[in-house]
């Protein structure tokens, strides 16, 4: 099993984003409605889902407690994701204040993922996805943190991404590596690929719809207010640069999350940003 030569063992650290007092303005991404909703999009998925990938690894806690190395991992990856998923709920309360409406979506969300899709599949599909998912959130952290097009979005919704991501990049690959010592099997790992595709993109297809529907509810031009965007470099979209290079990656039987050598890169904005 490839492993890194010294596992980085994650640690949990408290921010205050203050979204209250930071004036976050309806389309905070380049004024742009689509760039903001395609971010908020993701955002509204991330409390509940990175409280499923914690059920997921901690399922198998009694399985790996004879490696303390990979248990002080798992602890620390558990500790980070609890933080990551109340700093973005308290930015929902921020979304309502709005005028969004924010609350159904989520209660739908939850009963088809988490009251249905959860209680459905097997332990080991559910930990195989979790592995998938953090693979594919360490490629849009390695984005955020190198492409500086987070350098358009408002300074608070700036710094809690860039402290998510970086944070994603240093527990990447516990998931996997929880799951590679439960079962290494290709065709399981593959299955949670698929599995992890589907739920992620249609999850957040439908957040960033629904909000778009708001604002265009609201008399909300959306292509007027897209013009206002032009000039940003766009690059490749999402499903080319995130989704299309993460199966690349995954697909090979060989694959480990440290192939993708990032570490230094979070290492150095935690660094810069007072949180190393």
């Amino acid at each position: 099993m490839h492993a890194a030569p010294q596992p980085i063992v994650p640690r949990p650290r408290k921010v205050d984003f203050a979204f209250a007092e930071a004036g976050i303005p309806r389309h905070w991404f380049g004024g742009s409605p689509v760039a903001t909703h395609v971010f908020n999009g993701v955002n509204l998925l991330f409390p509940l889902g990175e409280r499923f990938f914690v059920r997921s690894v901690y399922a198998f806690i009694h399985e790996i407690e004879q490696d303390p190395a990979l248990l002080a991992r798992v602890r620390g990856f558990a500790g980070q994701e609890g933080r990551h998923a109340h700093a973005h709920e308290e930015y929902f309360e921020i979304l309502e204040g709005q005028g969004y409406s924010v609350k159904p979506f989520l209660k739908v969300y939850e009963k088809v993922a988490y009251e249905w899709l959860e209680k459905v599949t097997s332990k080991k599909l559910r930990l195989a996805g979790t592995a998938a998912l953090e693979h594919y959130t360490a490629i849009m952290a390695e984005n955020a943190l190198t492409e500086r097009y987070l350098d358009h979005a408002h300074p608070t919704l700036r710094a809690l991404m860039l402290w998510h991501a970086a944070e994603e990049i240093e527990h990447k690959s516990v998931a996997f590596d929880v799951l590679q010592r439960i079962d290494p099997s290709w065709s399981l790992r593959m299955a949670g690929l698929a599995f992890a595709t589907a739920t992620l993109g249609s999850f957040w297809i439908a957040g960033t719809a629904m909000l778009l529907l708001q604002d265009r509810a609201k008399g909300v031009d959306l292509r007027a207010a897209d013009a206002k965007f032009a000039a940003v470099p766009r690059g490749e979209g999402i499903g080319r640069k995130v989704f299309l290079r993460g199966i690349r990656a995954y697909l090979r039987r060989d694959f480990h999350p440290d192939d993708m050598d990032n570490h230094a890169l979070a290492a150095q904005y935690l660094q810069g940003a007072g949180l190393a």
